[in-house]
C-alpha cells in the first residue's frame, strides 16, 4: 500500500488547510480559543501562528470552542446576506458543541453545521456558525439548531453580546439564531468571497 500523502511543511491554517474533510456534509473548524481561555487568541494572518489578541476584559469565558472555517472570508457576499455595508475581512467564525471538553487550541475538528448567529461588530458582518463535533456521543446526531437545547445557544449569544463590553459601550449586535439552511448559505458566500479575493494570488478553493 502506498503511503498516504502528507505536507512536508505545516500548512497555513487559513489558506493551506482544506475547508472540508472527505465526507461532504462536514466542514473543518480550526480552533483558536477554548472555554478555559481568559485570553483571546487569534490567528496571525501573515504567519499562521496563534497570537495573543487581548486578555478578556471581563470574566466572560466562551461557552464552547471557537475558531474559523479554513479558506473562507467575510466580505461583500457575506455582508449582503447580513444587510451590512461590508464584512469584517476575517475568515468565517464557527463555534463548536462538544460533550467532551476540547481544552486545547490549534487543533482541527470535523463538524456538522446546524445553524448560526448573525452578529454585527461596528456595522460589519461577523456571522458565527454553530456546529457539532462529528460522532460526538451526545450532540453528534444534531443536524438542525432545534436538535440541541435552546439554553446552550442562548449562552453563546449572551457571551457574544457581552464579551466586548467596556466603558465605551458595546459595538456588537447579535440577532436571533438561524437554522442550517441559512448557515449553509452564509458558508457558501464566505467560500465565494474567499475565492474572489485570493484566486488571483494562486490559492485555489478546496471543498
Amino acid at each position: 500500500m502506498p503511503p498516504a500523502p502528507f505536507s512536508r511543511f505545516r500548512p497555513h491554517p487559513w489558506h493551506g488547510l482544506p475547508t472540508r474533510p472527505e465526507q461532504p456534509d462536514l466542514v473543518f473548524a480550526y480552533i483558536e480559543i477554548t472555554p478555559s481561555n481568559t485570553v483571546k487568541y487569534e490567528i496571525d494572518k501573515p504567519t499562521g501562528y496563534l497570537r495573543v489578541d487581548r486578555p478578556q476584559p471581563t470574566n466572560a469565558l466562551p461557552p464552547m470552542p471557537y475558531g474559523f472555517v479554513p479558506r473562507t472570508l467575510c466580505d461583500r457576499r457575506v455582508a449582503a446576506l447580513a444587510g451590512t455595508a461590508r464584512g469584517d475581512g476575517d475568515p468565517l467564525d464557527i463555534c463548536v458543541l462538544s460533550e467532551r471538553p476540547i481544552d486545547q487550541a490549534d487543533v482541527l475538528a470535523a463538524v456538522h453545521i446546524i445553524g448560526g448567529l448573525l452578529m454585527t461588530d461596528k456595522d460589519e458582518a461577523d456571522d458565527k456558525l454553530i456546529g457539532v463535533v462529528h460522532r460526538d456521543p451526545v450532540w453528534g446526531h444534531a443536524r438542525e439548531l432545534h436538535d440541541v437545547p435552546a439554553s446552550l445557544i442562548e449562552r453563546l449569544r449572551h457571551y457574544l453580546m457581552t464579551y466586548k463590553l467596556s466603558a465605551a459601550g458595546n459595538p456588537v449586535v447579535v440577532s436571533a439564531p438561524y437554522g442550517r439552511e441559512r448557515a449553509e448559505a452564509v458558508l457558501q458566500a464566505a467560500l465565494d468571497d474567499y475565492q474572489a479575493c485570493y484566486a488571483d494570488a494562486g490559492v485555489s478553493q478546496v471543498s
